[in-house]
C-alpha cells in the first residue's frame, strides 16, 4: 500500500471509533471467523465501482489481494450477458468480486481503499459510463454489511467529501461471473485498456475528488 492509502486507513480507523461504530470484540470474533470459513484463507467481497475493467485492474493493484473478477450484480435476470446489464432493466451493476487473504488485508481496508477509486457521491454512473449499471454499490455479506455501513459513515462524517456519500450498501446475493473476454481486459489488451480509461477521465477526476 502507499504512503498516502496507509494514512487514509489510519484516519478512518480513528473516525470510526470516534462515533461509536466499533462493534463489539464478540461480534467482531464472529465476523471473523465467518469471513476466513473459505479454505485457505480466501475471503470474498463484491464491489461496484462502474466499469469493471477498471475496477478489477485497481484491486489487483492491492497487496493481499489475489484476484478480481469482472461480473453482475444485484439484478433480477439470471445469467444476464454484458449486453442485456448496458442496456438496463436487469437490475445487475456491473461489479467485481474480489477475492483476497485476510491475514494480508482486512475488509476494512478493502472498503477504504475502495472509497479512493471511485466518486461515490455520484449516484447517476462513474465518470463517463453513465446509467444504473454503472453506478458504485457494496453488495456485503452478513459478516461484513455492519462493517460497510459504518465505514460509509465515517466517510461522511470525515468531511473530506463535498457532496454527499450516495453508494448503496446492499446485502449480497447472486453474483455472476463476466464473459471470458471481459477478465483481465487490463492485461489482455493494455493499449485499448489505457485509452479507455484516459479518454473516460476517471483518474482525473479521482484526483480532483481525493487529490494525489
Amino acid at each position: 500500500m502507499t504512503q498516502i492509502q496507509n494514512i487514509f486507513f489510519i484516519g478512518f480507523a480513528s473516525v470510526l471509533v470516534a462515533c461509536g461504530t466499533a462493534v463489539s470484540q464478540e461480534n467482531e470474533t464472529e465476523k471473523t471467523q465467518m469471513e476466513n470459513m473459505q479454505s485457505g484463507n480466501r475471503a470474498e467481497a463484491i464491489f461496484a465501482g462502474g466499469c469493471f475493467w477498471c475496477v478489477e485492474a485497481d484491486f489487483e493493484k492491492l497487496p493481499g489481494v489475489i484476484e478480481a473478477v469482472s461480473g453482475y450484480a444485484g439484478g433480477h435476470v439470471k445469467n444476464p450477458t454484458y449486453k442485456q446489464v448496458v442496456r438496463g432493466g436487469t437490475g445487475h451493476y456491473e461489479v467485481a468480486k474480489i477475492i483476497y487473504d485476510p491475514n494480508k488485508v482486512s475488509y476494512g481496508e478493502l472498503l477504504a481503499y475502495f472509497w479512493t477509486t471511485v466518486d461515490p457521491t455520484d449516484a447517476g454512473g462513474q465518470f463517463c459510463d453513465r446509467g444504473q449499471s454503472y453506478a458504485t454499490a457494496i453488495f456485503a455479506n452478513p459478516a461484513q454489511i455492519e462493517i460497510a455501513h459504518a465505514s460509509k459513515k465515517a466517510l461522511q462524517d470525515s468531511g473530506r467529501l463535498k457532496k454527499k456519500v450516495v453508494t448503496p450498501v446492499i446485502a449480497a446475493g447472486t453474483f455472476y461471473k463476466a464473459e471470458t473476454y471481459h477478465q483481465d481486459y487490463y492485461k489482455k489488451n493494455p493499449t485499448r485498456y489505457k485509452y479507455y480509461r484516459n479518454g473516460c477521465r476517471r483518474d482525473k477526476r479521482l484526483k480532483q475528488i481525493w487529490g494525489k
